[in-house]
């Protein structure tokens, strides 16, 4: 079999600096995350001959990654936010953060969001920041009577309602993306595509079960002011319910955050890492993953990828991946 040869791009504040880099890289690792999490991007690079400068803070590295002789795949703008010397053996490192999310959404606000839906609330805070707005939209339609933001910047503000709907809130390519989780849209709003694992010679992994302590419904309470009294709604089965803390504006928000922590406790059942010795540097987090020609239990689930991590040298490309199960 053919051996292939990883390839790269670096662009440094608009310079390619590929061809300085060539021979020197001892490592380049991307750790890819999801949500506010930012992507790091990690070089180890030789200067055996006291050649290469140390970059500034701030200054911006454009990545692509792939296989040599097809084309790159673009991993995005990256911010340098921390960079090292040593010697004997000359060697400079450097770390760098996705710009997406470095500089994403960062002016504090103060203000009230009353009777509105997320559709309203993301595609207004889009807006706000020049950003082109893309939701799930099973969330869409969902219904807020009322949220305070206090001193507390949009970023910030998504996550939380994130957290509370089980979804991803992220920047990527001047677009703000709101979508559930295990659902998760490219940067153009088109799904996801998934990747397929099978048994391969170099390849390796590691699977664990876990206790989510097994819940099969969640109750969530709201206030039903012309009744004047408190209304529960349930979602799933009443095997082992789950019962939320504090009350809910309405039906529809009540709802929507049982539905969303059911999902969530669901979802992480079991978790599966894999490492590609012939490396995917197109697979990244909420990619959805298919298991073959593995345990029962492994091939038998739905699996999400939660975080992937490419390390590359002139020698090879290695992909590392993190899953959980999608639902129970």
């Amino acid at each position: 079999m053919q051996h292939r040869a990883p390839d790269y791009r670096l662009v440094v504040n608009g310079r390619n600096i590929t061809p300085t880099v060539s021979g020197r890289l001892i490592d380049l690792t991307l750790d890819e995350t999801p949500g506010d999490e930012a992507d790091t991007l990690s070089l180890t690079l030789s200067d055996h001959d006291n050649a290469l400068e140390i970059p500034p803070k701030g200054a911006e590295i454009q990545l692509a990654i792939g296989w040599r002789g097809q084309p790159l795949f673009e991993k995005g703008l990256f911010i340098v936010d921390e960079a090292s010397y040593s010697w004997a053996p000359n060697v400079l490192n450097i770390t760098a953060r996705s710009a997406d999310m470095r500089n994403g959404l960062p002016t504090r606000r103060t203000r009230s969001w009353d009777q509105v839906t997320l559709s309203d609330l993301v595609t207004t805070i889009a807006r706000e920041n020049e950003l082109e707005p893309v939701i799930g939209g099973s969330l869409a339609s969902i219904s807020i009577e009322h949220l305070d933001q206090t001193d507390e910047s949009d970023l910030n503000l998504l996550t939380r309602l994130g957290e509370r709907h089980d979804a991803i809130a992220t920047v990527k390519a001047g677009r703000l993306l709101f979508t559930p989780r295990g659902e998760a849209a490219t940067a153009g709003g088109t799904a996801l595509p998934s990747i397929t694992v099978r048994p391969r010679s170099g390849d390796s992994g590691t699977y664990r079960e876990t206790d989510r302590d097994g819940y099969t419904g969640v109750i969530a309470f709201w206030d039903d002011v012309d009744a004047g009294q408190q209304v529960q709604v349930q979602v799933g089965t009443e095997e082992r319910v789950k019962r939320l803390r504090g009350t809910y504006a309405n039906e529809s928000e009540a709802k929507a955050a049982a539905q969303a922590e059911l999902r969530r406790l669901n979802r992480g059942e079991a978790e599966l890492t894999i490492t590609l010795a012939t490396g995917r540097p197109d697979v990244g987090p909420e990619w959805q993953l298919r298991a073959e020609g593995f345990k029962r239990q492994i091939n038998g689930r739905e699996w999400v990828v939660t975080r992937a991590s490419h390390s590359l040298s002139d020698s090879g490309l290695v992909t590392s991946l993190e899953a959980e199960t999608l639902q129970a």
